[in-house]
């Protein structure tokens, strides 16, 4: 061997030592950074034509390991993704208050119909009734308040979600930017390892948005894509486009969030990822957050039905002058038709005496006023003639019934057949005496048959949304009213497969007479209603109201709810008296001090009714408290899971990032083993160019 070769294999010694020290030194003075990966020289032996010729640092690579950096990325994935949800439910939970404790919303609802038991046992107290118009109202303004937040919580996601898709497009730049430079340094065998960590951490904060699935480049670098496959980084980066909606309600539709690839395709993000915090804001917004404020709305319109049915069946004393009803939401023919039954409708006098009365005999399609045969176009005439002193009009879906001077309208059920329809009575289907008014239709059983004229105009549209599973939007459809003027034709244009929803599933009537869409497949398509372009006639309504057609406008129903002014500020107008049908003539039909209506408000609690599918409840024959109480548990319940979702899927991430850790990490006691095996190599290297010199000096010497 010759001394030029023996002094080759100990400079490359030397310089390998030297570059091994460096990479020990910074993994050493880094062994309290968090995040940082130590460094490895991987080195190799220099041969030329098959004899050693010294030895060399073939590249400086990190210590990662591609499956505990997947493991660790997919479980920050899902952390961030159940945090966010239960972050936001938590709070949607909160708004409800403690379900055991007496100043929660679901107490709210027993102290009202408590109230009203203590107004029947002293009927002519005003303070006792104030009480009771107190809580009443104090209920709905609280719906409304806790109505109005789950919104704000919606919003607020709405909100975190552009500014997740603005910082995921900062990251995806970024990390490009890195797999530029990291290609540059391969090319050269420099060291790319600073580019490399810093990289690695962008890909961590990436992880945190959405699931990703990290592929090391041939070239160096490294390719993104999402958990389904779509193109995130690599050759270019991708970019996300979302527009927030801004103020939102119940019945905001939002924007699509999309993901353009590098190679310019536009596709819907939410169809390529499974986990983040923007999957998790997603089903807040989309889902979690909709479902309470649809199941609050259901409670609610029960309430404030039930209220309304005992506070029909009764009336004050003295009887109210005018009854002014709620808009129906139909033509005067149409809501007449369908009724069963007996009611009656008088005009007393101060004294609560009888003055006249109309007895409206409803059988078989057919109707008598005192026995006198009306239709429904010729209902108004008739009982105008048969109820002198009092007038009745109908305008703009409301009906009125109007008594003279010094006269009242009370109106009051056979005992035997009282008047039904969709399980009201007259007076309370029309809302001629209700307790709680609303500014929206609430009830949606409206008793309608393939007969009844819809009242909408031919040629208006109404489009419908349908999303997938995922969240992301399937197609939006727009669906003119047609000329045919029955509700029949009516489902006939929004079944049609060619121009209707047909494709997607099926509009029809269930048990209760509500229009129920049923989506098609195992997991259907969810509908929403994007825009209504449609008036009833005479009522002013769309159809989306009058039908209740989307969680959306069901749930904005909640906020919609207050006492009725005149009751609000006179509390003697509470009806709280019946009207005794079978008093003597002359003799007082109604008495001060009866308090036996009020008992009916109180037990109205305890009443079933039929509560429809809302919020992922299936609803069915039950009464306001246990509704109440099902829905007290299920927000609880579902805070707790996503508390303990929350919790396990953090505890996963800290087990994979402990485990990432421990391997990629430094380890002191390692790295000061490895720093003398250097120092003794770099000696060694030191000692055979001493050795090498020596020997030349010899050589020389002996010239």
């Amino acid at each position: 061997m010759s001394l030029n070769s023996i002094l080759n294999i100990a400079t490359t010694g030397m310089q390998t030592a030297q570059t091994q020290l460096r990479v020990v030194s910074d993994n050493v003075s880094n062994v309290n950074t968090p995040g940082y990966v130590r460094k490895i020289g991987e080195q190799a032996s220099l041969t030329t034509q098959g004899i050693g010729t010294g030895v060399e640092v073939t590249r400086i690579r990190l210590a990662t390991d591609r499956f505990l950096q997947a493991a660790s990325l997919n479980a920050g994935s899902e952390a961030s993704r159940q945090g966010v949800r239960y972050e936001l439910y938590d709070r949607i939970q909160a708004l409800f208050g403690d379900p055991g404790g007496s100043s929660s919303f679901f107490a709210q609802i027993d102290s009202v119909f408590s109230a009203f038991a203590s107004v029947g046992e002293d009927s002519v107290s005003a303070p006792r009734r104030q009480e009771a118009l107190y809580r009443v109202q104090a209920l709905f303004d609280e719906s409304t308040r806790i109505s109005s937040q789950i919104q704000a919580a919606r919003e607020d996601a709405d909100g975190r979600i552009q500014s997740a898709v603005e910082k995921a497009n900062g990251l995806l730049q970024q990390i490009e930017a890195l797999n530029v430079e990291i290609a540059r340094a391969t090319v050269v065998n420099g060291d790319a390892t600073g580019a490399e960590s810093a990289q690695a951490a962008l890909i961590s904060q990436l992880s945190e948005l959405m699931d990703v699935r990290v592929t090391g480049r041939s070239v160096g670098g490294v390719s993104i894509r999402t958990g389904a496959g779509v193109l995130l980084a690599g050759d270019g980066y991708a970019t996300l486009e979302y527009n927030r909606a801004g103020t939102v309600n119940a019945e905001t539709s939002f924007n699509e969030i999309w993901v353009t690839e590098p190679r310019g395709q536009k596709k819907p993000l939410l169809d390529s990822i499974t986990s983040g915090e923007i999957k998790g804001l997603v089903e807040l917004r989309d889902v979690e957050a909709p479902q309470a404020a649809e199941r609050l709305a259901e409670l609610m319109a029960h309430v404030a039905d039930e209220l309304n049915r005992a506070h029909n069946a009764n009336t004050s004393v003295p009887a109210p002058q005018v009854l002014t009803g709620r808009n129906v939401g139909q033509s005067l023919e149409s809501a007449l038709t369908g009724f069963t039954g007996t009611t009656n409708i008088t005009v007393v006098n101060d004294a609560g005496v009888i003055q006249s009365r109309a007895e409206i005999v409803f059988s078989g399609g057919t109707m008598t006023i005192n026995g006198t045969a009306a239709t429904p176009a010729t209902f108004l005439s008739v009982l105008n003639a048969e109820l002198p002193g009092a007038t009745a009009s109908f305008s703009n879906g409301v009906l009125k019934i109007e008594a003279g001077a010094n006269r009242g309208v009370a109106i009051a059920d056979d005992a035997a057949s009282p008047s039904d329809k969709a399980g009201r009575g007259f007076s309370h289907y029309f809302g001629l005496n209700d307790l709680v008014t609303t500014d929206r239709p609430s009830n949606y059983d409206l008793g309608l048959t393939a007969a009844s004229p819809h009242g909408f105009t031919a040629g208006e549209t109404v489009t419908f949304r349908f999303t997938g599973e995922s969240g992301a939007k399937l197609r939006d459809l727009a669906v003119a009213i047609p000329a045919g003027g029955t509700v029949a034709d009516l489902l006939t244009a929004l079944n049609d497969p060619a121009t209707g929803v047909g494709r997607f599933g099926t509009f029809a009537f269930d048990g209760n007479g509500v229009l129920a869409f049923t989506g098609y497949g195992s997991t259907p398509a969810k509908l929403s209603v994007l825009e209504d372009r449609t008036t009833q006639v005479p009522s002013g309504v769309s159809m989306t109201e009058m039908f209740g057609i989307g969680a959306g406008v069901r749930a904005s129903r909640a906020d919609g709810f207050s006492l009725r002014t005149d009751i609000q500020s006179s509390p003697m107008r509470l009806a709280v008296a019946q009207l005794n049908l079978s008093a003597a003539p002359g003799a007082s039909a109604l008495a001060t001090g009866d308090g036996r209506g009020a008992q009916l408000l109180a037990d109205a609690g305890q009443r079933s009714a039929t509560f429809l599918a809302a919020g992922g409840s299936a609803g069915g024959s039950l009464s306001i408290s246990r509704y109440a109480s099902e829905l007290s548990g299920d927000i609880g319940g579902k805070a707790t899971v996503a508390k303990n979702r929350a919790a396990s899927a953090t505890a996963l991430y800290s087990e994979a990032s402990a485990r990432q850790t421990a391997y990629e990490g430094v380890n002191l006691d390692e790295e000061l083993v490895l720093m003398t095996t250097y120092q003794q190599a770099f000696n060694a290297s030191a000692r055979l160019i001493q050795a090498a010199r020596e020997m030349y000096d010899t050589l020389l010497g002996m010239i």
